[in-house]
């Protein structure tokens, strides 16, 4: 995963397609959901996946409207699509990616 700081994560939002991990250090559902992450990353490396310490970023969760963490979204054209709170499993997130691998 690729770690962003706030100017990254602006440009990060406006492309295309994008995907988002939002974390805070000292959260520790964060932590094992990044290593989910880290499994389904290498399930799909196509897929490129950033993340960002959302203490660093208090304007994008206000207009995203992040209600906790960790948190994935999924931009397309600039615009969230999906919002995910709920890590489940490596399975759940993989399905969840896997449709914007491509």
């Amino acid at each position: 995963m690729i770690e962003c700081n706030e100017e990254q994560v602006s440009r990060l939002a406006d492309k295309e397609k994008a995907i988002l991990y939002l974390y805070t250090p000292f959260c520790g559902t964060c932590q094992l959901a990044k290593k989910m992450m880290t499994v389904v990353e290498a399930m799909l490396p196509a897929l490129e996946i950033n993340m960002a310490n959302l203490n660093y970023l208090p304007k994008q969760a206000s207009v995203w409207e992040i209600e906790s963490v960790p948190c994935l979204l999924i931009f397309e054209n600039g615009r969230v699509i999906s919002k995910t709170y709920a890590f489940h499993s490596v399975e759940h997130l993989y399905h969840i990616l896997k449709k914007h691998a491509a």
